[in-house]
This record gives structure tokens, sequence and C-alpha cells, in this order.
């Protein structure tokens, strides 16, 4: 697991964004931060290889590309706040839709929706999944991926916020996958939400709840 460097304006855009009172377009802009942040350090987990390109003057510069190909998978709804950074950094980048949604009774996943870029099985894949509390989400679009022939070594996930208890899960049961987040919570409460948390992640990234309930 790869955890941002803690620094004091990492910790300041998190104190604006778990505010529940902060109006939606500041959740939405200082939240972006946090993601571009993310999706630098999840694309730097990804394999490069040597490239030379010639310089404006006329010299060569030993550098390093991607190599490819490389796709995103948002986890609908929360993971789409992700797609919009993404594609800004990698323009033309093909990115896949899997919506799982979280039954609130049995707080188990169920699958609704896949619909993933061709070639995936050969691909490097950014998995955008802002939430990673029980783990069973994750690893629910994980086995997504999985029967998409999609090997574990090959997916870096890009988390927002995760708990140790989801931590420890994908540990155990995809111990391949490389995770990088912003913040490890507590722990989770009674109704398997993160401590101190952010509310649902989705629902105020879109504005289709009132920020301050």
């Amino acid at each position: 697991m790869s955890l941002l460097p803690q620094t004091n304006q990492l910790r300041a855009l998190h104190t604006v964004v778990r505010n529940r009172g902060v109006s939606g377009r500041e959740f939405e802009v200082f939240s972006r931060r946090i993601i571009r942040l993310l999706l630098e350090a999840g694309l730097d987990l990804l394999p490069f290889e040597e490239r030379e390109v010639t310089t404006p003057v006329g010299e060569t510069y030993h550098g390093l590309g991607f190599t490819w190909p490389v796709c995103g998978v948002s986890v609908v709804r929360a993971g789409e706040s992700m797609e919009a950074e993404l594609r800004e950094m990698i323009p033309g980048i093909g990115i896949g839709k899997i919506l799982i949604q979280r039954d609130r009774r049995t707080k188990q996943p169920e699958l609704f929706y896949r619909h993933l870029p061709a070639g995936i099985a050969e691909s490097h894949v950014l998995l955008m999944e802002p939430m990673l509390a029980t783990g069973g989400s994750a690893l629910a679009a994980l086995d997504v991926l999985r029967e998409a022939g999609v090997r574990d070594e090959n997916v870096v996930l890009v988390n927002f916020l995760a708990s140790p208890q989801g931590l420890e899960r994908l540990g155990r049961e995809a111990p391949a996958v490389r995770i990088v987040t912003s913040s490890v919570e507590d722990g989770l409460n009674e109704h398997a939400f993160m401590v101190p948390g952010i509310g649902d992640f989705g629902d105020r990234y879109f504005g289709t709840v009132a920020t301050t309930s």
C-alpha cells in the first residue's frame, strides 16, 4: 500500500472536504486536487520503458515512457469523479465502468453493469474506487477484471480513503494488487462507514445530497 505523503497541504485539503458544511463546489474542487495527487502516484506505480527524444537544441534526452497498453476502470459512481482528471493527464486513455452497489441490509456488494475497454486482458489497469471500507466493492470489481483476463499484478487501485479492515482484507485476498490512498482511517462504525470519514463521496461530489445533513 502506498500512502500519499501526509503533508500540511494534503491535511488542509482533507480538512475542507471532510467538513460537513462545505459547499458542493468547494468539495468538488478540493477533492479534485487530492484526486490529481492520487492519480499521479498511481501512474508512477506502472511500468516504464526507456525512451529517447530530440530536444529543441538538437540534443538527445534519455527518458522514460509508459509501457502500453494502459487503461482506467471506474467503479460507478464515486469512481467517475476520477475519470476527467485521468483523461486530462493521459488524453485518449480508454476508461471502463463497473457498477456495484452495496445492499443496505446485508452490506454485501451486488454487480449490476460492466463495460470494459477492448484488450483489457493485456493492459495495466488503474482501478478507480475512492472508498475502501469493508473492501467488498473493490474485490467485486477486481473479480470482474479477473474474469476479463486481467492479472492482479497489473492492477493499481486508486483510492481516496481506506479503512484498516478494508486494507487488511484486500491484502489477504488480492496481495498482488497495489493500492495508493490519501488516508487510512481510524476504522468502521456500526453501519460500516469509515470514521472519521467523509460521508457518501459520490453523492457529495456530484451534488445529490445536502452537504450539511
